[in-house]
């Protein structure tokens, strides 16, 4: 039985020989892309106008006669752009006819002509759709002889090389300034073959949101410059993840390989953030690999902070706690809204088991500034508007809501600086587990004067000067080490997947939870300090390993502590797609 759309039964499309229903007012590209029927396109794109202008997706088109029913020539029989023609019910398209297929060598051929030969070379080589197009529409050789026009390299803004002989004047880089930032930084200028993108003298490519124009970009011709010949594309995978750098909840793909991440590019979510993301958190993730970051347990020993094993450490952190509970004082936790539900979650469960009245509080949430929305001048609830958050931590609505569910009051920032008081002894609380995981230094002046006096256990990622004030020192995973659960400004729960293990000798929150829990129960500590972990590497590499902390109880499995935890983390968490290996042209062959 046919389907029906708004009393109406559904109209039908044939696209290459394939029937297809479809929506009234898509175009025959939009209908063709959401089935996966290939046909060729570069200036398309559905966060963008429709200019029509690259004419390779020209298809050949037949509608019925309503007069006689017959299926005729639409306009004469003249090619029309597919990403500009609004389907008609019945009609036949046709991508793969004898005139479709001559435009698309033709337009191929034109788009060759002034290119130059560098695909080896070109960061773009391997997930480049002029490769990719001439492989599959393009003519074997080229009839041009004459000599090529050699258009200049450009540096258009802090993050974005133009290599301006790769351009296909395809403008989806022009349209993107226009219409979804509204800063008009690019343009269009010169004429015929001298036609080239650039700036407007003096005003740079430097909006917040600016690197985009890099994965717009169907060639080679806009460059990340943080990328520039860091890594082959076919080498790289992509793992799913969340900003974890602001509140806005963004979709990632996270490009990696062998332990490292190499960038970071925007995943669709028309709710969230559609296309785009911002450059800050693009470019954000750098402390990941930062010199800086602490790598292995430490306890203070005669005022001096020495490198442990994690069996002393954890000890260390049990008998610290239950000297200060049995002498009458209160545990405090501090959860930091850089981690995620889950870490938020088992590290409540062993506080409220060392100490049943713990103090439970939300870490400081930075805020830079006012929320930004793009297109300037555009309204939060326009549907082209993208959101700039301003509070700078991923997950402090959801880190309240896991604190509030394990009973009594949750604690803000503020309050806890209430609560732990300014001089030693002056509260009820002896004993302090911090975490932090923030991108650079967070701990301010009052929250290491506060702890004086007290027993103090810091999870953390980076070294600062709370982490030389601290008794016991466990080293954090951050965001892209692990996989989890953010809410975001909106309240959408979003989960997120590992990219990368943690660095070496680090161990998730969740899993520093988790092993405390096992060392109380009377759980023996593993033989080894660290264990060989061999990466999973893309065919034609060698094979690679990463030295990796030992865990003392079952690794922390996301999937079993979301069903513990039960609630709206058993249904109501937007749950990531798999992770895959960055899709490529480049033949593997072996050697």
């Amino acid at each position: 039985m046919a389907r029906r759309y708004d009393g109406l039964v559904m109209p039908t499309i044939t696209i290459n020989g394939q029937k297809f229903e479809y929506t009234p007012g898509q175009t025959i590209l939009q209908i063709a892309n959401a089935r996966g029927v290939e046909i060729p396109q570069y200036c398309y794109h559905e966060g963008l106008s429709v200019v029509a202008s690259c004419r390779i997706c020209l298809v050949e088109c037949q509608v019925p006669n309503p007069k006689t029913g017959q299926i005729e020539p639409f306009m004469g029989g003249k090619l029309v752009p597919s990403c500009q023609q609004t389907a008609m019910d019945g009609m036949v398209v046709f991508s793969d006819s004898p005139k479709a297929v001559a435009n698309q060598k033709a337009v191929m051929e034109f788009l060759l002509i002034n290119h130059p030969l560098d695909c080896p070379v070109c960061d773009q080589s391997g997930e480049c759709f002029l490769q990719d197009y001439s492989y599959m529409y393009g003519r074997g050789v080229s009839r041009f002889e004459e000599q090529k026009v050699k258009q200049p390299k450009k540096d258009v803004g802090p993050r974005v090389l133009l290599y301006s002989d790769r351009c296909i004047m395809c403008t989806r880089c022009v349209r993107f300034t226009r219409e979804v930032t509204g800063t008009s930084e690019l343009m269009v200028q010169g004429r015929g073959n001298r036609e080239e993108i650039d700036v407007f003298p003096g005003v740079p490519l430097a909006n917040e949101l600016s690197a985009n124009v890099i994965d717009l970009c169907p060639v080679g011709a806009l460059l990340d410059k943080d990328f520039l010949f860091a890594q082959r594309v076919w080498f790289l995978r992509e793992a799913p993840s969340v900003d974890g750098l602001t509140a806005s909840g963004d979709n990632l793909w996270v490009h990696h390989n062998q332990g490292k991440v190499f960038r970071v590019k925007p995943r669709e979510n028309a709710k969230i953030n559609k296309w785009w993301i911002t450059d800050e958190v693009r470019y954000g993730w750098k402390f990941v690999h930062s010199e800086r970051r602490l790598r292995g347990p430490t306890r203070k020993q005669h005022g001096v902070l020495m490198a442990c094993e994690y069996s002393r450490a954890y000890a260390d952190v049990i008998r610290g706690v239950s000297r200060a509970v049995q002498g009458g004082k209160r545990l405090a936790l501090m959860v930091s809204p850089m981690l995620s539900c889950e870490d938020a979650y088992l590290l409540a469960k062993a506080a409220r088991r060392m100490d049943p009245q713990a103090v439970l509080a939300v870490g400081p949430v930075p805020v830079v500034g006012q929320d930004k929305v793009y297109p300037i001048g555009a309204g939060e609830n326009d549907p082209r508007a993208f959101r700039i958050c301003a509070e700078k931590a991923p997950n402090a609505r959801g880190v309240k809501r896991v604190l509030s569910s394990m009973g009594g009051r949750v604690e803000d920032y503020a309050g806890l600086l209430a609560v732990l008081g300014k001089g030693t002894g002056a509260s009820g609380v002896g004993a302090v587990i911090v975490t932090g995981n923030y991108p650079g230094d967070w701990a301010e002046k009052d929250l290491v004067t506060c702890l004086g006096g007290k027993f103090v256990t810091l999870i953390d990622t980076l070294a600062s000067e709370l982490s030389d004030r601290a008794d016991v020192v466990l080293p954090g995973a951050t965001w892209l080490e692990k996989a989890g659960t953010f809410e975001n400004t909106r309240n959408m729960l979003q989960g997120f997947a590992r990219a990368i293990p943690p660095a070496e000798g680090a161990k998730s929150e969740a899993q520093h939870a988790l092993d405390l829990a096992w060392v109380m129960d009377g759980g023996a500590s593993p033989s080894e300090r660290s264990m060989s972990l061999m990466l999973e590497t893309t065919r034609g590499q060698v094979a690679a390993g990463l030295h990796v902390a030992v865990p003392f109880a079952p690794e922390f499995d996301v999937a079993a502590t979301r069903a513990q935890m039960g609630g709206v983390f058993g249904s109501d968490v937007a749950l990531p797609p798999e992770e895959r290996a960055v899709s490529t042209d480049m033949p593997m062959v072996e050697v």
